[in-house]
């Protein structure tokens, strides 16, 4: 960068006549202490009464010129090369420092300054504005940015990524805005754009190149690193950030929408235009609406679209969040159609889901009825796991069930209480016991439990234990039988005293 001479003659004075060092200077100067040592050793200042040392490199100067105006881009390391060659004894890094201030810098490059015709073209790009943290979710504000060539009419939308969808609805909203869009639009080579690019073969994103046709347009990349060619829409971003964006207050991205289109109906779009003071923005905008294409009759289908698998639970990872799905979709590839506000999920044509999208990261977004449709699946699932076990090792319960279901009885909690029994007394005695509870009409666990209960006292058994206890223990709970008490129910007659007379 070519340095002002106003600027190095300041720094000039004030280093030999003040005294000032090197970095009281970059700070008052408001410039890079590089750039004041630069000035210095280029111009040979030195401190009034100090002697100019001799370097090192001073009798290689003139070659090192030489061959760098013959090669300008040689390396500094093969440059030191060739002049130890020579006898130069310095240090390679302290040489490459040197060699930098004698490299000739490119000559400065004119441009012409482009004039477009009304509706011609539009520029477009994208501008990042630090971040926002949502949550526990850190996400990008980026500022889309599109300006009509011709009359300099912005068009401004926040959105919280920089993604295909985000990118073509920035386009919708602008040409809304502008009632029509320009004939060709100039881009940067993002990859929303161009997936690939060599010298002027680009190799176009199929999604935009739709995009582009719908509305019939033609998009047209920029040179590499020719960020000149579009240089309309870099100066309004910058405009933006110091016009619009500094000291903003806002709440969300929506509030800040909001502002933005105030701000572009109004301060921006009654400024003055470029190309003549006594005309505004708006003004010049009213002349060149009519060349604009007109819009096509049927909208874009905007929205973000991609495959997802849903593994073994009812929910599908999209953008650090999970949705929700009906179970008896796991374990499938679904599709997903998401924009700012919903995110659907689709099998084929089928919506599965729609929720509201989350910023957020780590968050369940989950439909109630889902969650409980998969809680009511498992208790029916369970309880056929259980008739299935009993039908097993007592046939007889499936009669009792039925009759059960018919008296409206709450089939879980029979099934429930068959099976605990099923443990304690077998599968023989339970289905004796339902046999029974079926012959007299009582379809209930409690008259199975009754008969159980009987038989066990018929033969004596212990009662059943939920817990298995010591064999010390159990063996107190013998069984002890029963006497007959019917001597127990003889009177006693006492023996009647007698008189001897």
């Amino acid at each position: 960068m070519t340095i002002p001479a106003e600027l190095a003659a300041r720094i000039e004075r004030l280093y030999t006549v003040e005294r000032w060092r090197v970095g009281t200077i970059a700070r008052q100067l408001n410039v890079h202490r590089d750039t004041v040592r630069r000035v210095l050793r280029e111009h040979q200042v030195v401190p009034p009464g100090t002697p100019l040392r001799q370097s090192l490199v001073d009798p290689y100067r003139s070659f090192i010129r030489e061959t760098l105006e013959k090669y300008p881009t040689l390396a500094a390391s093969r440059l030191h090369d060739m002049v130890c060659e020579r006898g130069y004894a310095g240090q390679a890094s302290h040489f490459r420092h040197l060699v930098s201030t004698m490299r000739p810098r490119p000559p400065a490059e004119a441009y012409l300054r482009l004039r477009t015709l009304p509706g011609e073209q539009m520029q477009v790009d994208w501008a990042h504005f630090d971040h926002l943290q949502i949550g526990r979710a850190r996400r990008p504000l980026m500022g889309f940015v599109m300006v009509l060539s011709y009359s300099r009419r912005v068009f401004l939308r926040f959105c919280l990524n920089a993604q295909m969808d985000s990118f073509l609805r920035g386009h919708v909203e602008a040409f809304a805005a502008f009632g029509g869009l320009a004939r060709t639009a100039l881009y940067d080579n993002l990859k929303s754009v161009v997936l690939e690019r060599v010298s002027d073969a680009i190799r176009f994103n199929p999604e935009f190149l739709a995009f582009a046709k719908h509305y019939r347009f033609e998009p047209r990349p920029v040179g590499i690193a020719r960020g000149n060619e579009k240089g309309r829409v870099e100066r309004h971003i910058d405009f933006i950030r110091k016009s619009f964006f500094a000291a903003r207050e806002f709440t969300d991205v929506d509030d800040l929408n909001a502002q933005a289109r105030q701000w572009c109906e109004g301060k921006a779009f009654d400024r003055r235009w470029p190309e003549d003071d006594s005309v505004t923005v708006r003004q010049a905008f009213a002349a060149e609406q009519p060349r604009l294409l007109g819009l096509p009759a049927t909208g874009y289908a905007l929205g973000q679209r991609l495959e997802v698998a849903v593994a073994k639970t009812p929910y599908v990872r999209f953008d650090l969040n999970d949705y929700t799905v009906p179970h008896t979709h796991v374990r499938r590839t679904l599709s997903v159609l998401a924009d700012e506000q919903r995110v659907r999920i689709f099998e084929g044509i089928t919506e599965l889901a729609n929720h509201p999208r989350s910023f957020d990261r780590h968050q369940q977004i989950e439909d109630p009825s889902h969650l409980q449709t998969l809680i009511e699946h498992k208790r029916r699932v369970r309880a056929h796991r259980g008739c299935d076990a009993l039908a097993q090792v007592a046939p007889a319960s499936t009669q009792l069930l039925q009759m059960a279901s018919q008296r409206g009885h709450n089939l879980g909690s029979i099934t429930a209480t068959l099976l605990r029994l099923l443990d304690q007394y077998g599968a023989p005695a339970l289905q004796a016991a339902i046999l029974d509870a079926i012959a007299r009409d009582v379809p209930h666990p409690n008259a199975v439990s009754f008969a159980l209960e009987r038989a066990r006292e018929r033969s004596g058994r212990p009662p059943p234990l939920a817990l298995a206890l010591p064999e010390h223990v159990a063996r107190r709970d013998a069984p002890m039988r029963t006497h007959s008490l019917a001597s127990y129910d003889r009177r006693y007659d006492p023996p009647k005293d007698t008189d001897d007379d």
